[in-house]
């Protein structure tokens, strides 16, 4: 897989300068890579404003994360006990921001300590929530529920559907996702065709379909039936175009710009294209010169949900520079969240989640919590405050101290 990767510079004070963001007086103590330490001034949040109505310009899908109770047996192995308050409240405010839930995604930890009964069950929590709301739901729909590692096609057919049915039963758009069944099961191209093609046919409405590349799941390797993402997409374009009156969108997450745009300009015209890179959406996300975009379907829209708003508002109003303005300096941010081993990415959106005050504790489904390391995670820290990710700055410097106090890297009251 080659990922390609927009210049990025990250941000400093002045970069969101329209949003007068101000020094608070007060230092972040920070980690190095090799252990030393280094302090940044603790920057004021944006004052992006929410939406009065929905977004015009661009569809946005944010992959969420569940957040389990605090006194659970959040270790690995242990069945998923959620904090559905919590949850459905982190999902709430991704809807007041104008964005779409996109949930039991990969995000939301489907194979990592989400086991099937919590899946099901935050399907159709979060479809009763969006019912109230008025929010938009889009949720993965998998073979996962059938736990044995290998699955004869017929079998691989019926575990799809079995998820997919339960998934229209609650009023919600489907996302076909990557299965890891049809990738050890498919011996060419004609069975992805076969698989798609009895599925496809059984969508009432319009199903998202989702390709997952392998540096979120190493499993997935020649998905669609070749290694080579250029020969594989001519597979995904024929289901695509025979099923075009069934297909919303694509959800591409190959975290590959070229790859992207190559694809995005094959796909029907009424079939959109979901930029699922976390790499690169800023780049993939504005308009191109010969005026394509993809829409997006994104985890890393879960950590800057106010940002992707306040962006796409900017869009709105015809003013691509602001979108820029606000929107590139998050791009380091979601390239250290979703760094190589790129599948513990979800330890960043929860990481996040705490510091801006969306959990009361840094804990995890499955003990992922503990999968990045605090180097890894003072970096995530200095880049969301440099790029006005952090919602409640002083909420997330009392949090972030009082890790490193914890951990025996600040003084009691060293500030």
């Amino acid at each position: 897989m080659t990922a390609t990767h927009a210049t990025a510079n990250v941000a400093t004070a002045g970069t969101l300068d329209a949003y007068d963001r101000s020094e608070l007086g007060t230092q972040l103590q920070l980690l190095g890579g090799d252990g030393s330490r280094h302090r940044a001034a603790l920057l004021s949040a944006p004052a992006f404003a929410r939406p009065t109505g929905p977004l015009q310009s661009r569809e946005l899908f944010a992959a969420a994360h569940v957040i389990p109770k605090v006194t659970s047996e959040t270790v690995p192995g242990a069945p998923a006990d959620i904090d559905w308050d919590a949850t459905l409240n982190y999902r709430r405010q991704l809807w007041s921001w104008g964005l779409g839930v996109a949930d039991a995604m990969d995000t939301a930890q489907r194979n990592m300590g989400l086991d099937a009964a919590a899946t099901r069950e935050l399907i159709a929590r979060t479809a009763e929530a969006a019912r109230e709301d008025g929010g938009r739901v889009a949720v993965g729909v998998n073979t996962d529920g059938r736990t044995e590692d290998t699955l004869s096609l017929d079998e691989i057919e019926a575990a799809f559907l079995d998820q997919l049915h339960f998934a229209e039963e609650q009023g919600v758009t489907p996302v076909i996702m990557s299965s890891r069944h049809l990738a050890r099961a498919a011996q060419s191209p004609a069975d992805y065709l076969r698989v798609y093609d009895r599925v496809l046919g059984e969508v009432s409405t319009k199903a998202v379909i989702h390709w997952l590349g392998t540096a979120f799941d190493p499993i997935l390797e020649g998905y669609f039936g070749d290694s080579r993402w250029q020969t594989a997409a001519d597979t995904l374009i024929e289901i695509v175009t025979k099923h075009a009156d069934r297909v919303r969108g694509i959800k591409m997450s190959l975290l590959d710009a070229d790859a992207e745009r190559a694809v995005r300009a094959r796909l029907p015209e009424d079939v959109t294209m979901y930029t699922g890179d976390d790499f690169n959406y800023v780049e993939l996300i504005r308009e191109d010169t010969d005026g394509s975009y993809s829409d997006a379907l994104l985890g890393a829209f879960s950590v800057l949900a106010p940002n992707a708003s306040a962006a796409v508002q900017a869009l709105d109003r015809g003013d691509e520079a602001e979108f820029s303005r606000i929107l590139t300096p998050t791009q380091e941010l979601s390239r250290q969240v979703f760094a190589a081993p790129t599948f513990y990415y979800k330890t960043g959106v929860a990481f996040m989640s705490w510091l801006n005050g969306h959990q009361d504790a840094f804990r995890m489904v499955g003990g992922l919590h503990s999968a990045r390391s605090l180097p890894h995670l003072s970096r995530i820290v200095e880049l969301a405050n440099a790029s006005g990710a952090l919602e409640q700055p002083e909420l997330a410097l009392e949090r972030w101290h009082g890790m490193l106090r914890l951990d025996g890297l600040l003084e009691g009251g060293q500030a």
